[in-house]
């Protein structure tokens, strides 16, 4: 078999930084050295940084590319085939597709986003087409009267790796604020009157099915390969009940109460990439660069932006106490364990050829090309 020689490289591996050259004989590194190579066919990276391919336990966006604007719905699957691209060019070559079950009445067009989701992973699997690998991630509506049946006819699905517990309801977790719940309601002409109704109504509806969907739904995955974890945490008891469920990652909890009790319990925890980005979180919730400093971090997810992955680990460098190894392991070796896949996340021999290319242009972190198993994909 042919080696492709990656070489001139500025590598980021696991506990070091390390200029030299990178073997791969297909899917898997084979080489990995400190010298230059000058084998004909080798491709001189002209010093780029050259890291892991980027894992991504939980985005949404494909949400955005079926629905691009409010009333303009994209056919499924050319937003899927969208997506993926947009992951590629960002340096993903892993993808948790977040997709949402269970309806709390302002958001039903999700649950199409996920039927089709799935059907379209399915027929383009096999395919060769998509540039990214993808996986399921589940986000269950725990207060939803149609979250359990939702979720049992694809719990087993091969895809299926992570399932997170939300609750949306007003009063809750992200929308413990509830001037700012009915604020968002109100951006999408919702009239007063039905606001409150709908408030009423799901506040009632929460305390009738949140806790016996759960304990559905934990009955219903245990004992397959799916990772679990919580979603928007705000306070201790939560996350108390969460370790008492045998829930390993907090994902985005939204206080520092929280993420750390998780760290104290023994969960991990996931925090937003474009929080970093952005300076701090676009819904009023603690910052992602305050729980870096707490060391209350383990894994970044994109959420809504897949190109907030590399440039968030970047910024951490720059603005915070941690190291560009350790910054960049937040975004590929962490997040890769999390999901128990061992077989990616690091520069080593016999680990997946999974890599990103960047140069950093007056502080910005610019992907300039993507390598998934061995295969330029970007």
């Amino acid at each position: 078999m042919t080696h492709t020689i990656l070489t001139n490289a500025t590598l980021v591996l696991r506990d070091r930084v390390l200029h030299g050259t990178v073997v791969m004989d297909g899917n898997n590194i084979v080489e990995v050295g400190d010298a230059v190579s000058y084998a004909p066919g080798a491709i001189d990276l002209d010093g780029d940084m050259l890291f892991p391919g980027v894992v991504d336990l939980h985005t949404d966006n494909l949400e955005r590319q079926v629905q691009p604007r409010l009333n303009a719905r994209w056919p499924s699957r050319s937003a899927m085939l969208a997506h993926d691209a947009q992951c590629a060019v960002a340096g993903v070559t892993t993808v948790f597709d977040a997709l949402c079950l269970g309806d709390l009445g302002f958001e039903t067009e999700r649950l199409r986003t996920f039927r089709d989701g799935v059907a379209d992973l399915d027929a383009l699997g096999d395919t060769g087409l998509m540039k990214s690998e993808h996986f399921l991630h589940l986000r269950c509506e725990m207060p939803a009267s149609d979250v359990i049946e939702l979720v049992d006819p694809v719990a087993d699905h091969p895809l299926v790796r992570m399932v997170s517990l939300m609750d949306h309801s007003p009063g809750v977790g992200q929308y413990a604020n509830m001037d700012r719940y009915r604020a968002l309601r109100r951006k999408e002409n919702i009239a007063d009157a039905t606001i409150e109704r709908r408030i009423e109504e799901l506040t009632a509806q929460r305390a009738r099915l949140r806790d016996p969907n759960r304990r559905a739904l934990l009955a219903r995955v245990a004992g397959l390969p799916i990772v679990l974890a919580s979603h928007d945490d705000r306070t201790a008891e939560e996350i108390a009940e969460n370790i008492a469920d045998g829930i390993k990652i907090s994902e985005f909890p939204v206080t520092m109460e929280a993420a750390l009790a998780a760290r104290a319990g023994g969960m991990e925890v996931i925090a937003g990439a474009p929080n970093i980005v952005r300076g701090g979180s676009h819904s009023g919730n603690v910052s992602a660069a305050e729980l870096v400093r707490a060391d209350a971090v383990d894994a970044f997810a994109s959420d809504y932006v897949p190109a907030s992955l590399v440039e968030a680990a970047f910024l951490c460098v720059a603005d915070t106490v941690i190291s560009l190894p350790d910054a960049i392991a937040l975004v590929t070796d962490r997040p890769a364990r999390m999901a128990g896949l061992h077989d990616r996340g690091r520069i080593e021999v016999s680990l997946r050829a999974d890599f990103v290319r960047v140069r950093v242009h007056e502080g910005l972190p610019v992907v300039r090309a993507v390598w998934r198993a061995g295969e330029r994909v970007a």
